[in-house]
């Protein structure tokens, strides 16, 4: 797609809405008139380690926040009109679609083979419902206290990065603390190093069910040709492994921020992604990601109207 000079000196927001335009398949790029934050939400036996600064039960109190509308992604997605939705994959409490809670990855399997591929299923189905209800944009989030543990396991045996390297502070953690999560890191991938190469046996011993939803949704919104809005270090690895089962994948998404997890840059890197803010939000649901929305979808109206005011 040509831009005009004036269009051209837009920088980045240009580039949002060539973008765009890439996905929907016309230029100039029609207006994002639906978009919709998609939160998977799952609870981490390895919570139990004490790996965060937040305890396990504050999980359910933050997906309560979410489906009340008081929680911050809430407050940022009603800017522009985004709904939330909560796919509730694996809390730990009887209504859970998969199971309540996943395994103690450094112990034990996340889940079984038949609750991977029912994972699968639900992330996939998810996007096709969207989808299917005329959404422009969709925005991926994730909801669960250790998430950024699972991601470091998980991100440290498919990129053969050192425990040390792939931890990060998540929430906010204390040096000691730091300390056990390395360690549950590192057990966990110890588990895993028979079958690295294995993608689908790596998640389902390391990862967790809402992981498992999160990938197949973001990699089945990609052939259904629509675009996705990545938040933080949960859904950049998520995003990462969609595209080594599906390539191709990466082409549909744009990356929202840059969190302060090391998961994100490596795997923004590994997908040739540049953030469009430095926003350096570890808030998880999605919230970093709602936070660039108007931003997008306001570069993707000034592109159209330049390049329609260039053909009048």
């Amino acid at each position: 797609m040509t831009l005009n000079p004036r269009a051209a000196s837009f920088g980045r927001l240009a580039s949002i809405g060539a973008w765009m335009a890439g996905c929907q398949g016309e230029a100039p790029p029609r207006p994002i008139t639906t978009s919709r934050v998609i939160i998977f939400a799952g609870d981490h036996g390895v919570a139990e380690r004490g790996v965060s600064a937040f305890t396990p039960e504050a999980s359910i109190v933050q997906a309560q926040e979410i489906s009340s509308g008081a929680a911050p992604v809430n407050t940022l997605a009603q800017r522009v009109d985004a709904s939330v939705h909560l796919v509730d994959v694996s809390l730990k409490h009887d209504a859970a679609a998969i199971r309540a809670g996943s395994g103690q990855i450094d112990v034990a399997d996340a889940m079984t083979q038949e609750e991977f591929f029912a994972a699968s299923e639900l992330g996939a189905a998810t996007a096709d419902r969207e989808i299917d209800s005329g959404v422009d944009l969709l925005v991926a989030g994730d909801l669960g206290v250790a998430n950024t543990t699972v991601a470091a396991a998980v991100l440290g045996t498919l990129t053969f990065t050192e425990p040390v390297v792939a931890v990060g502070r998540g929430s906010g953690i204390n040096d000691e603390v730091w300390k056990v999560k390395v360690s549950a890191v590192r057990d966990a991938m110890f588990r895993a190093r028979g079958f690295h190469n294995d993608v689908a046996r790596v998640l389902q011993a390391i990862s967790a069910p809402d992981f498992v939803a999160l990938t197949a949704f973001i990699a089945q919104c990609a052939v259904r040709r629509t675009p996705v809005l990545i938040d933080g270090a949960y859904t950049a690895l998520a995003a990462y492994v969609a595209e080594r089962v599906a390539p191709g994948t990466k082409q549909w998404l744009i990356a929202g921020q840059a969190s302060p997890e090391p998961c994100t840059t490596i795997c923004l890197q590994a997908l040739d992604l540049t953030p469009v803010a430095t926003l350096n939000m570890s808030t998880g649901q999605g919230a970093g990601a709602a936070a660039v929305l108007p931003l997008i979808i306001s570069a993707v109206e000034l592109v159209g109207d330049e390049m329609r005011s260039q053909t009048a």
